[in-house]
């Protein structure tokens, strides 16, 4: 069985995150926080490679498609972990009516919030690489397996994660736009560059956490996910894990995050500017980043701005 703590950190840059420590691999964070409805039956001596998580909370309406972008990846050594965050729609319905034995399903008995939910399903992961799927969006066909392909090529493990562009579409899944890095071609990014670049454009620039495979033994080093700025509650992530070394950015789609009426990144983007210099200040203040204070200045202002034409375009898009 794949462990978590017996491996000694190989980057110096790897800092131990003050946020609560990882679990081992099934266990509770909490006890009594959960009901497994829909356990996976294997053999533990044999852990899945991929874990994908899909945190959901009153998400039945696309939640049936995301559940079915990662079972047509075509990859059979993989689990699918639904944490339901105490929902009072279909969502039970809608995960139970499938019968692969591959998706494990949790219904949360109380609401335990983006952070709770989060990190509950990285305490039930045990794949040697996670992804974080949100309810609403979906993995590209063929990207799972080319991401995988990126950290298995990397023994010593100096990648923490493969990224990539991401479609955005509508709620009818129609694509409106594509998002990356601009005039960048596939391959190794440097963790310095990655986290100048994010900074300065005042925005994630890796992406929606459906775009990021990342491996456990990293999040092992950094601990849970922190939601003290929820918009960011990814980028603070991404930041973090590359404290740990560098990242790999596949130039093609590997991902569709979704705008529609009532997502919750909809619902958090009215502060966006607001979180996102906060989330700077305590990046710089505790380290995690290494950047001029020109970046930090610059990339506030520009988050003013990309917060209040991202609300505009967002509310038209999600009609």
């Amino acid at each position: 069985m794949r462990g978590l703590g017996a491996k000694p950190e190989t980057a110096s840059l790897c800092r131990k995150s003050s946020a609560p420590g990882f679990p081992e691999p099934g266990s509770l964070p909490e006890p009594q926080v959960y009901v497994r409805i829909k356990p996976l039956r294997c053999n533990m001596d044999v852990l899945p490679t991929i874990s994908v998580l899909i945190p959901t909370f009153n998400g039945a309406r696309f939640l049936r498609g995301a559940i079915e972008s990662v079972l047509s990846q075509g990859i059979d050594d993989l689990e699918i972990i639904v944490t339901d965050d105490n929902s009072s729609d279909d969502t039970a319905a809608v995960v139970t009516a499938f019968s692969d034995p591959r998706i494990k399903f949790h219904r949360n008995l109380r609401n335990l919030g983006a952070q709770g939910n989060w990190n509950l399903g990285l305490s039930l992961a045990l794949g040697k690489y996670i992804k974080l799927l949100p309810q609403d969006d979906l993995i590209r066909p063929g990207s799972l397996i080319k991401q995988v392909a990126v950290l298995d090529a990397d023994p010593q493990e100096k990648i923490v994660f493969v990224f990539g562009a991401r479609d955005i579409i509508n709620a009818k899944g129609r694509v409106i736009a594509r998002r990356g890095l601009n005039q960048r071609q596939a391959g190794r990014v440097s963790a310095d560059v990655l986290v100048k670049t994010c900074v300065r454009a005042g925005t994630n620039k890796i992406g929606e956490p459906g775009a990021v495979l990342f491996r456990r033994s990293a999040a092992a080093k950094i601990g849970r996910f922190d939601g003290s700025q929820p918009y960011v509650i990814d980028l603070d992530y991404w930041f973090r894990l590359l404290n740990c070394g560098d990242a790999w950015y596949l130039a093609e789609s590997v991902s569709a995050f979704r705008i529609s009426r009532g997502s919750w990144s909809i619902a958090i983007g009215r502060n966006q500017a607001i979180q996102y210099a906060e989330f700077l200040d305590r990046m710089k203040r505790t380290k995690i980043i290494r950047v001029q204070n020109s970046d930090v200045m610059r990339g506030k202002a520009i988050a003013t701005i990309n917060n209040c034409l991202r609300m505009i375009i967002y509310r038209l898009l999600s009609q």
